[in-house]
């Protein structure tokens, strides 16, 4: 019987809370799209889904150009930092 080697569990706490943010966004966006658009299908049909859809994409689009915006801001701020 060959015992397998454990990894090294990871203490970086940071990097977890970053993950399950990124997780628990994704996650309730797509709730929001998969259950929210499947109620507007049954109750009010298909055009109606469709709809309702274009809308939560465009009220998401600002939510993501803000995002992009933190990233970027990110990324040059850790870049500096490094040098």
């Amino acid at each position: 019987m060959t015992h397998k080697k454990e990894q090294p569990v990871s203490t970086d706490l940071k990097k977890y809370a970053k993950q399950t943010n990124t997780r628990l966004i994704i996650g309730g966006i797509l709730l929001l799209i998969f259950v929210g658009g499947g109620l507007i299908y049954l109750i009010y049909g298909g055009g109606a889904a469709i709809t309702g859809l274009l809308c939560i994409l465009a009220g998401l689009f600002p939510i993501l150009l803000i995002f992009l915006g933190l990233a970027v801001i990110d990324w040059i701020v850790r870049k500096n930092n490094m040098e």
